[in-house]
């Protein structure tokens, strides 16, 4: 795997409590992975003041308390002062592997009541119901980012011949579960909540607990790989509360 050069890294503040580390542009695997050995690094061993590491696509930022970073000099400049720290720290860490990704395998119903848009996008695509599936079901997806909510999960590798602009009215409540398509990303609500993508199915995992340490299961550059289950078994897996 490509590693980047320590002069394509970009450092730049975010507000004056948090810095971006910028490794590039791409939404590749390779950038999903440097983006996660750094997050695994900056989490397992923090600066003095981070209070907390959100990864991205490509980037991720460091949240910290002025206040506490250390060897800051009167003329109070935090930012700086940590920025030259994390660049120390990242001129001995751009060649560090990331730990190996989990895979998951997610259980989906899919259409019916929980998956209200799986024919009219089958439609629009010109395929069948049954190819709308085996195309969603057959690739092994890549954990791109966390956003939008808790436990969401933005998943690359959806099929081209699935890819389907988000909906021009989103909806004002989407079940926690469902399974849906918004743009050339697949991904799983993880609680009640408003969107525009279109609903295929629905999962009975569920991806955010607040009381859970942590409190989702995926983490960038994770895999999943969705396995079509019938209505029978979404409600025996629901009731067992635990992964198929």
């Amino acid at each position: 795997m490509p590693e980047p050069q320590l002069s394509a890294i970009r450092i730049t503040p975010l507000g004056d409590r948090a810095l971006v580390i910028e490794l590039g542009e791409d939404a590749s695997e390779a950038a999903a992975l440097r983006v996660r050995a750094l997050t695994e690094h900056f989490l397992q061993q923090p600066l003095a003041g981070v209070l907390d590491v959100v990864p991205a696509v490509c980037s991720l930022a460091l949240h910290y308390d002025p206040l506490k970073v250390e060897n800051v000099a009167d003329d109070g400049a935090v930012y700086a002062v940590l920025a030259a720290q994390v660049g120390a720290r990242l001129e001995k860490l751009v060649t560090q592997a990331a730990a190996a990704a989990t895979t998951y395998e997610v259980p989906v119903c899919y259409g019916g009541a929980f998956g209200e848009d799986l024919e009219e996008l089958a439609q629009s695509h010109a395929l069948s119901v049954d190819q709308v599936i085996a195309l969603h079901t057959a690739p092994l997806y890549r954990v791109q980012m966390l956003g939008f909510a808790p436990g969401f999960a933005y998943l690359a590798g959806l099929d081209d011949a699935l890819a389907t602009p988000r909906k021009v009215t989103p909806r004002t409540s989407v079940p926690a579960g469902s399974v849906a398509i918004g743009g050339e990303l697949t991904g799983i609500y993880p609680l009640d909540l408003p969107g525009g993508w279109h609903i295929i199915g629905r999962s009975p995992v569920q991806l955010f607990d607040p009381n859970a340490d942590p409190p989702t299961p995926f983490v960038v550059g994770d895999r999943v790989r969705f396995v079509a289950i019938t209505a029978e078994e979404y409600q025996r897996l629901l009731r067992e509360g635990r992964w198929r």
